[in-house]
């Protein structure tokens, strides 16, 4: 499902709401998980699932064409686990 289609459904729900305004909301929430996330908060919705960042370390890894090893900079990541309310719906 698009973005475009997501917002669609969500207005076809909400007759009340115009697209425009399912957009800017759809986009709010976005936003918040995003601020939370570089807070290092995370972001917990019961019966969806559970937003954090999580932190790899630095390591040494290989240029597949030439074999070269090489130094791979620490990084962090967004992950996401599902609940399990959602598990049982799937």
């Amino acid at each position: 499902m698009t973005k475009q289609e997501f917002l669609t459904k969500i207005s076809e729900k909400h007759a009340d709401l115009s697209k425009k305004q399912v957009a800017d909301l759809v986009g709010d929430v976005f936003e918040m998980i995003s601020t939370s996330l570089q807070a290092g908060e995370k972001v917990a919705w019961a019966g969806f699932g559970t937003f954090s960042v999580t932190e790899r370390a630095a390591r040494k890894g290989r240029n597949p064409q030439t074999g070269e090893e090489l130094q791979i900079k620490a990084s962090k990541s967004v992950k996401f686990k599902v609940s399990g309310t959602m598990k049982d719906k799937l």
